[in-house]
């Protein structure tokens, strides 16, 4: 599961992120906002595994500004201690933009963090300079595949590009993902390729935490009844 941020405003209605991530991230309010939805997706994937719904890993996105404001690491301590949840039901997606820097600390912080167990992945990878030097220091799991290349896919250029990415990956013992698979001939395409993970709108749309449990139950008995139509 990801954590994906919504403002629900009394006038305004459903805000998504693209309006307001920008002015957060201008006024400074991006590292207070991050550190809120951290613990609160923590809290959630606690909860669920509470209830017996064994989500196996909850991601959230790591704005730039907090992998360099000093406080992620304590931040993300915290959660995992306050809420209970397990390390390895954590990841964070960096983006590729925010470890350009190649920052000594930001880099030994990070190892940290990946040696209590949590997992790292890269977001939108190919959107940014694609840099393997940023890669080398860090124990990075996944690169996730952006969707302006998946839904691009059918193309000649965007086969090259995502055929490659999971060929890089997969020869640096990386995973991939890719974002935004809305249709099977792309997701068997990308199996083919060797890509062996996903998300879109094929498999689910986003849902408000309340209606996980039944959203996954409706997967579930689609995936049953077509087994049993096969």
């Amino acid at each position: 599961m990801e954590a994906l941020v919504r403002w629900q405003h009394p006038q305004w209605g459903l805000v998504l992120p693209g309006r307001f991530i920008p002015a957060a991230e201008e006024n400074g309010l991006i590292v207070e906002i991050g550190s809120w939805v951290l613990f609160d997706a923590c809290s959630q994937a606690a909860s669920w595994r509470a209830q017996g719904m064994m989500i196996p890993r909850v991601a959230v996105n790591v704005a730039a500004a907090q992998l360099h404001d000093g406080s992620l690491e304590r931040v993300v301590q915290d959660a995992l201690a306050k809420t209970g949840l397990p390390a390895s039901a954590l990841e964070l997606e960096l983006t590729e933009s925010s470890l350009l820097e190649n920052d000594a600390e930001v880099v030994l912080m990070l190892n940290r963090l990946k040696a209590l167990g949590i997992q790292l992945s890269i977001d939108d990878f190919g959107t940014g300079y694609s840099c393997l030097a940023y890669l080398s220091p860090l124990a990075v799991d996944t690169l996730q595949i952006d969707r302006s290349f998946v839904q691009g896919i059918d193309t000649e250029d965007g086969h090259a590009i995502v055929a490659t990415i999971i060929q890089m990956a997969d020869s640096l013992g990386l995973s991939t993902l890719a974002e935004g698979v809305e249709d099977q001939p792309i997701a068997d395409e990308l199996l083919r390729l060797g890509c062996r993970q996903a998300q879109g709108y094929l498999y689910a749309r986003p849902v408000p935490a309340q209606e996980l449990s039944a959203t996954l139950a409706a997967i579930r008995e689609q995936v049953h009844g077509s087994a049993l139509a096969q």
